[in-house]
């Protein structure tokens, strides 16, 4: 059926038959030999703003929607803030076992610049998001170390969490060694790092140098993406300090660099873990304050549709009971 459309100007066909927000003669064949004897304009096309058409429903909705909103995003700050605390209070420990195996590489005088032709790099990450430029951080400083590496080096990368994968794999699929994912569900614990620690030194990838990229606590609204050092085991025992003693057994070498190698990557996702959580808390609770100030505006903008709304049927009564009083 056809309607006149006054504020078009023009005939519509019944809304079973829109296509968006013109109907184009052209555009519906069947339609248009059906009604070619009726002369209809559509040249006029035509878009009206939310704030000419909206409607108190449009607005009581619109409000809703925000306030679940900011339900969620308040909740998930105060779980954040629970998970930062344990977080916080276990890095505590991690950190020791860091910096003893830090120690070793500091201790065997090992070189910062080593000649090498295959390199590692370990991105630390998880598979949650919602916490700022926590992974984006790792990836560009990934990327960005793998473009200043000399030509001819080959590098391959270990990453730690679906975020980082998602954003490296579109450049640099080719040189992902192996992905580990269920990172961030849970508080890391050592028989993770532990086992891909084994994964690392049981791929075939025999490299010389690595490094792993992690996020630093430093506080509650700051942490750094920061590189660590890892070394080989051929570049370890090579090493001009450990050269000085004859009675270090291969064996024991080679347990104490694979036990070294688990606490670092240890260190690294505690550290990451917990600059997640503060930084989930800090992001959760911005949109949080964010949501309060919009369902604010959209009450504000709810209160004068409605008044609008009343004043136009008051006018409407009241014209009405004028004309009436005139006829009578």
């Amino acid at each position: 059926s056809l309607r006149w459309r006054s504020d078009l100007k023009c005939w519509v066909v019944c809304d079973k038959y829109w296509l968006g927000e013109t109907f184009n003669k052209m555009a519906v064949p069947r339609l248009a030999n059906r009604f070619a004897g009726i002369s209809i304009s559509s040249s006029r096309s035509f878009s009206t703003t939310p704030q000419q058409n909206i409607t108190l429903k449009d607005v009581r909705l619109r409000l809703k929607s925000v306030q679940n909103i900011r339900k969620i995003t308040k909740t998930m700050q105060m779980v954040s803030a629970a998970k930062y605390s344990k977080a916080e209070r276990e890095l505590k420990t991690a950190r020791v076992y860091g910096i003893g195996a830090q120690a070793l590489y500091q201790k065997a005088s090992l070189p910062k610049e080593v000649d090498e032709q295959n390199h590692l790099i370990i991105a630390i990450s998880s598979d949650r998001g919602l916490c700022g430029s926590v992974h984006s951080g790792i990836s560009k400083a990934v990327k960005a170390r793998v473009a200043s590496l000399p030509a001819g080096v080959k590098t391959k990368l270990v990453v730690c969490g679906d975020k980082a994968r998602n954003i490296l794999q579109r450049t640099h699929s080719s040189d992902i060694l192996f992905n580990m994912n269920e990172l961030g569900r849970k508080p890391p614990i050592f028989e993770e790092a532990s086992f891909i620690a084994e994964q690392v030194l049981d791929s075939g990838y025999d490299f010389d140098h690595g490094e792993m990229f992690y996020n630093k606590f430093k506080s509650v609204i700051s942490y750094s993406c920061t590189p660590m050092d890892i070394y080989s085991l051929k570049t370890l025992s090579t090493a001009e300090a450990m050269l000085q003693y004859d009675d270090v057994d291969e064996d024991v070498l080679r347990n104490y660099h694979e036990f070294s190698l688990a606490n670092l990557i240890y260190f690294g996702m505690k550290e990451s873990a917990c600059s997640e959580q503060s930084a989930r808390m800090s992001s959760m609770d911005n949109a949080t304050k964010n949501a309060g100030d919009m369902i604010d505006r959209l009450r504000v903008k709810y209160n004068r549709t409605r008044q609008a709304v009343i004043t136009t049927e008051l006018t409407e009564i009241i014209s009405g009971s004028v004309a009436l009083e005139t006829k009578e």
